[in-house]
This record gives structure tokens, sequence and C-alpha cells, in this order.
């Protein structure tokens, strides 16, 4: 794994949050930028067989991005808090998309009937999850500054999946077997897609070229 830059000092981070509150985009890629060790510290929680360790670091930026630009210092907290929360958040996000994916075709099988011989399946009887509370205080405006990001770095495909995916038009996160139903294309080709947007992003905030 790559080497991140060591995280702000108290005064520093003070500084540069104040910075930022003034319109410095400088200041905002400072504390990406230098924050992104937290990002790989709580991806790597998650590291398995089947989660590839980029990947988990992409998407734990987009939740580094939102706390980011969403942080109020006035509440008392310091940043590396608040955004430990939005990060592990995103990643959480991630991980149940790909288990609702994996198990799509399993809750339609029947598992028998009822009385009147009507076909059951084993969604008829799941309950629905109720909704994470932290996700919906994502909602409502907090990832505006993703949405005017994007249109400066990917191209209309890439940004098509990526606002599908990740909910970015206040809409439910979209899984990558749906992508692909709505754009004719391979569940695979989706993931590609995807894979190669969020690297993009990562490396052009770690670049600070935004």
């Amino acid at each position: 794994m790559k080497t991140f830059l060591p995280p702000l000092g108290i005064q520093e981070e003070k500084k540069a949050l104040e910075e930022m509150q003034g319109g410095s985009l400088e200041a905002r890629n400072t504390l990406i930028v230098h924050n992104m060790r937290l990002v790989a510290h709580i991806a790597k929680k998650y590291q398995n067989a089947e989660e590839d360790m980029e990947e988990m670091i992409s998407i734990g930026t987009i939740g580094l991005i939102k706390a980011v630009m969403t942080f109020q210092p006035e509440k008392g907290s310091r940043l590396s808090t608040y955004a430990a929360r939005c990060i592990d958040n995103e990643l959480l996000m991630h991980l149940r998309g790909k288990r609702r994916t994996a198990r799509e075709v399993s809750i339609y099988e029947p598992i028998g009937t009822d009385k009147e011989g009507n076909q059951i399946n084993f969604i008829d009887i799941i309950e629905s999850e109720e909704p994470d509370v932290i996700e919906r205080m994502d909602k409502n405006g907090k990832i505006s500054y993703l949405q005017k990001l994007l249109p400066r770095i990917l191209t209309d495909r890439e940004q098509e999946i990526i606002i599908l995916r990740y909910g970015l038009l206040d809409d439910e996160p979209v899984t990558q077997k749906q992508i692909a139903g709505r754009l004719g294309i391979s569940r695979s080709y989706v993931s590609r897609i995807e894979k190669r947007a969020l690297e993009k992003m990562r490396v052009c905030l770690e670049s600070g070229n935004v």
C-alpha cells in the first residue's frame, strides 16, 4: 500500500478549516490529502480475500470528501472523529450493496407454497431493513461537492455510473446488476468503469488538481 501524508496538527487543521470556509480550495485539498491515512486505516478493517484494498480506499475517500465538506467545527469534535464515521458508513453501504447483489437471485427462489397453493419466495417472508440514521444524514445536499467535481474529471458514462451507484441525485444507491440492466451492458463492465472512475477521483484529489 502506498504511503500517505501524516495527519495535520490541531492548529494546522484549525487553520485549514478556517481557510476552506473562506473559499480556499487548497485548504480543502490539504484536509483531504492529510486524512487519507485514516481512510486506509478504516478500509483495512474490511480487507479480506474478496475485497480489493485499492477499491476500498477509493470508496472510503468518497466518505472523507463528504466529511470535509460537511464538517462543522463549532460542534466541538475533531475532523478525524467525524470523518471516521463518514468513511466507515461509505464502506458499509458499499459492502451492503455487494451483499444485496449476491443474494438477489436466492431471495426470489421458491421455498414452498401457502395454503391456497400459491408459490412463496424467500423475499415474501423476510423483514425489510430499517434505514440507517447515518445514511439518511448523508442525503439532502451533503454531496453537492461531488456533483460539481464529477464533470471535471470523469467521462459521461463514468459520471452516469457513479451517480447511479452511489445515489448522488437524492436516490437510493443502485447495484451494479441494476445499472447493467438499465444501460444494456454487462455487470463486469459496470464494475470496471466504476473502479476506473473511483481511481480517477482518488488520484485527482491526492494531486490537488480539483
